[in-house]
């Protein structure tokens, strides 16, 4: 069965006192419940605080409470100033990597074909992908969605073997609704989900498209996570504002746990 993951994209907040308070009360929140192996909850602080947030989680939750990092270099050790390479990331116990997030995209301006070099890289280094995708307000205006969402894909991480396409998990993030107050519809979400789901299949096999674990980006929180995860192609949910409250993150994991199968 493929996974269902809730995973909090921290992005650049919080110092490591409110790390601490954050994820005391996720970890709290989580020994409390009784998780299907299938549903994996990922946190995603800044670099400087990923063994402060790994040193909360007890030995028992380590296969259901995991760490991602929110970038990694393309590049193996050397001299690259101010990167962090994969390898790096799984010393200190990360499980998972954010690639292509549209922020990065925007500010770093980070193409396919460096995208491509990170997926690979974080792979073959023992990490697990959430690899984003998603389209500006312009384009979905201009009736493009479908076209930019392809050709992310096709070009980043469709050429991977597909054994190594088995540790990607893809993040669908419209871009016009992160921090914006604007949410796609659950039916909007769902069409683009199935979409991608379709582009697998018809790219590798029925069975690949199957266990893709294909997440929703798009301003998740708990007053829309039951539309949303309701939707049968949503497999969870790559969350922003929502996750740096205690309340607000596990009130989603509340709502996965409801709604989606578990193994």
């Amino acid at each position: 069965m493929k996974k269902i993951i809730i995973a909090g994209n921290w992005k650049m907040n919080l110092l490591q006192a409110e790390v601490i308070q954050l994820m005391s009360g996720i970890v709290k929140h989580v020994k409390a419940q009784r998780l299907p192996n299938n549903l994996k909850i990922v946190c995603s602080p800044v670099y400087p605080y990923l063994q402060t947030a790994q040193s909360l989680i007890p030995e028992a939750l380590k296969s259901s409470l995991q760490l991602a990092a929110q970038n990694c270099s393309e590049q193996n050790p050397g001299a690259f100033t101010g990167e962090v390479n994969p390898a790096m990331l799984k010393d200190v116990s990360c499980k998972y990597v954010i690639i292509g997030h549209s922020e990065r995209r925007q500010y770093q301006k980070e193409d396919h074909q460096l995208l491509a070099a990170k997926t690979k890289n974080a792979i073959q280094s023992g990490l697990q992908v959430i690899f984003c995708c998603g389209e500006q307000l312009k384009e979905r205006q201009q009736d493009q969605q479908f076209n930019i969402v392809q050709q992310q894909l096709e070009e980043s991480i469709f050429d991977l073997h597909p054994d190594l396409l088995s540790k990607v998990a893809i993040a669908y993030e419209p871009v016009w609704a992160i921090g914006t107050g604007e949410t796609a519809t659950p039916e909007q979400a769902n069409e683009m989900h199935q979409f991608i789901r379709e582009l697998i299949h018809q790219n590798f096999s029925t069975e690949i498209a199957d266990n893709t674990s294909i997440l929703y980006g798009g301003s998740m929180k708990p007053a829309n996570a039951e539309a949303l995860l309701a939707q049968p192609d949503i497999d969870g949910g790559l969350i922003g504002g929502a996750a740096l409250q205690v309340e607000s993150f596990t009130g989603i994991i509340d709502i996965a746990l409801q709604l989606k199968p578990t193994a």
